[in-house]
């Protein structure tokens, strides 16, 4: 392997100095954890505009595989080329991409790419091949200029700070998308972003970290060729194309064969991206498969929740975003405070294996939420898997950093990021699978047969149910139906034949609402009513007064009877005087005939519409309390996938070595350290 010179374990910093690049770093950290959180409570307006539900998980997805793959080769890079300048490349290529990515579906892009949503992911992926620089390189100046146990407690910072990013990030994009507009959510990174480039370049020290050796190119290709593929599978299976369809199971013998050919090469490239002899360090090896397995279910949690807030909750994205407070403000507090401790005891594992106990109670808790659940009620379930994450979030890198030595602190420092990374970008794309897989089988379960009508849940649209209640809701659209059919009803009563027709041809209709347009219709049914009456009311006047007393008696119309009520005596004294007036009040009550419809019909579409109504009311209502049970019912079985890959990460934290800290204070050498870290094979 290519010998290293070694520079950064001679270089000295003065106070001022480190004080300085802290604060650069900080700001840098800041920026890039925004880029990830800031758009989380946008997504859901995102996709409403920009057309494409089934891409919602790519938008994340992109910027994650994008700024994955890069991770190895910017560490390499800042060894060959130093930190300071890969860190400025950076930065501006995630600038560049921020931009693009607000301009994602404006009119003058038209078509580019296939549309907006294809462009955001796009221009997504620019700016996370950029933002790969910034989290990266962080990590591996802070390691340069601080000893371990220094680098535990502000590893607890920069905790703390993705924690702030988390909590400010959906917060401010929730503000921007009420507001002003989503787009604004990638703008914003614009400021920052000019802020952090100004301390990098001006305020930062110079870093004479340079090592020998080339770029592993092969190694670069066929990381790629492994993720992409095993990503795109992931995604695609079981919603797009069937988990056992030749594409789907092409994509993943594609990546097997990817990641053989990767083994292959990295274990005979001296300048490997992995150095594939790392992985006989059992620090290194359990340390990023406890990461690789947390930043997964990390990501499953926190992708999710604003959705769930909004959709099933129906809060604003704003009030989703400062929703997170619990989560992130546990997170926050439990990444400084085992920070502190670390860099006082040197005892990271006791940490860690804590803050795994402590989230397998609080994704347990969040398996059990319903659609009545209050924000209140998620809040505190929400702040117990804060407390549990803290620790993940930087005592992994820590002890990752402590248990490899100084030559191998960059390679090392990109590693750990790439599998968290790799993890997180897998984790997007199976949490995001089994929500829509979770949809399709939950959605037909919780929903309410609606005649005539079905709702697609493999193409489920989630706008409706984030609008439910509202104007464009479902219960605003079956109301919308059932007017439709009452137009339709009314034209047919009024004579429409087409009408009639199509009333009477649809199964959907109920018979009898048929009856009412079949065999002449309302008009034909009237006429016989008043022939049957008026053949009735005749037969009884010609048997003369007593048949005049019996009708008076019986069920006739109140005008009706005070016509015969009326009736002189002299009408009903003879025979042919009875024959006589029972002819004319028939003709009398046939004559009405024209008048009888149209009361006749006003009083059906009365009651018609008041049944149309009360149903339409009713079938909203279930309609759109099934959408949310369904919805639910799909995020607690996700939650409960994720419980079993935490508990998995928790076994493995049980493995990892113990190795003691340099510069811990509880040995006084907080300031003075010098040497390499303890190596661990």
């Amino acid at each position: 392997m290519t010998q290293a010179t070694l520079q950064p374990s001679t270089q000295q910093f003065t106070k001022q100095e480190r004080q300085i690049t802290l604060i650069g770093l900080l700001v840098v950290f800041l920026l890039a954890a925004l880029s990830q959180t800031i758009v989380s409570t946008a997504m859901p307006r995102i996709i409403e505009d920009l057309k494409g539900f089934n891409l919602y998980t790519w938008v994340t997805t992109a910027y994650l595989l994008a700024s994955t793959v890069m991770v190895p080769i910017y560490g390499k890079l800042s060894d060959l080329y130093g930190r300071k300048p890969i860190l400025v490349f950076g930065i501006v290529l995630f600038l560049f991409g921020s931009a693009l990515s607000g301009l994602a579906g404006e009119p003058f892009l038209g078509n580019f790419l296939g549309g907006g949503m294809n462009q955001l992911i796009a221009f997504r992926a620019v700016a996370g091949l950029g933002g790969a620089a910034l989290f990266t390189i962080a990590f591996t100046i802070l390691a340069d200029m601080f000893e371990p146990a220094e680098r535990a407690k502000f590893g607890g910072l920069f905790g703390a700070i993705f924690g702030l990013a988390s909590v400010i990030g959906p917060a401010v994009g929730g503000f921007l998308t009420d507001n002003l507009s989503w787009r604004w959510v990638f703008y914003v990174n614009l400021p920052l972003g000019i802020l952090a480039l100004f301390l990098i370049i001006v305020k930062m020290p110079r870093l004479t970290h340079r090592i020998g050796g080339r770029i592993d190119y092969w190694g670069a290709a066929l990381i790629l060729l492994t993720t992409i593929p095993l990503l795109l599978a992931l995604t695609w299976g079981g919603t797009t194309y069937p988990w056992g369809s030749t594409r789907v199971l092409g994509l993943f013998a594609l990546s097997a064969v990817s990641l053989l050919a990767f083994i292959f090469v990295e274990s005979r490239t001296p300048d490997a991206i992995i150095p594939l002899n790392l992985f006989k360090n059992k620090m290194f090896s359990l340390g990023n498969l406890a990461s690789f397995i947390m930043g997964m279910a990390f990501l499953g949690v926190i992708l999710f929740l604003p959705l769930f807030m909004q959709t099933v909750l129906g809060v604003s994205p704003t009030k989703s975003g400062f929703s997170i407070l619990p989560l992130m403000g546990g997170l926050i507090l439990s990444s400084i405070v085992a920070g502190q401790l670390v860099a006082r005891s040197g005892q990271y594992k006791p940490w860690m294996i804590g803050g795994s106990v402590v989230l397998i109670a609080g994704i347990f808790l969040l398996t059990q939420i319903t659609a009545e659940t209050t924000l209140l009620d998620l809040g505190w379930r929400m702040f117990i898997v804060g407390l549990g994450l803290g620790p993940s979030q930087s005592l992994f890198t820590l002890a990752i950093q402590n248990g490899v030595s100084k030559d191998q602190l960059g390679i090392a420092t990109s590693s750990s990021q790439f599998f968290r990374q790799i993890g997180s970008t897998i984790g997007a794309a199976v949490f995001g699978t089994l929500l829509l897989n979770n949809l399709h089988t939950e959605l037909p379960r919780a929903l309410p047969a609606i005649p005539g009508a079905q709702i697609d849940t493999q193409n489920f649209d989630i706008g409706a149910l984030r609008s439910s209640g509202g104007a464009d809701g479902p219960a605003a659209q079956i109301k919308k139906a059932y007017d439709a059919q009452y137009v339709q009803l009314e034209r047919a009563l009024n004579g429409d034949g087409a009408a009639a027709h199509a009333l009477t041809s649809n199964p959907q209709v109920p018979d009898e609402l048929k009856v009412l347009l079949q065999d002449g219709g309302l008009r034909a049914q009237v006429r016989q009513t008043l022939e049957a009456q008026a053949s009735n009311v005749a037969a009884l006047l010609k048997t003369g007064e007593p048949g005049r007393q019996a009708l008076l008696k019986s069920e006739l119309p109140a005008d009706l009877k005070a016509q015969l009520r009326n009736l002189p005596t002299q009408a009903l004294n003879t025979p042919q005087a009875a024959q006589a007036t029972a002819t004319q009040v028939r003709q009398g009550i046939l004559a009405q005939e024209a008048a009888a419809v149209t009361q006749t019909r006003q009083t059906v579409l009365t009651e018609l519409r008041s049944k149309l109504d009360e149903q339409a009311t009713t079938l909203g209502e279930q309609v759109t309390t099934g959408l949310k049970n369904g919805f639910t019912a799909s995020m607690t079985r996700m939650f409960g996938t994720s419980l079993w890959f935490i508990v998995a990460g928790f076994l493995v934290v049980l493995f990892i070595p113990v190795i003691p800290m340099l510069g811990a204070t509880n040995v006084a050498r907080k300031n003075s350290a010098e040497g390499s870290p303890t190596a661990s094979d």
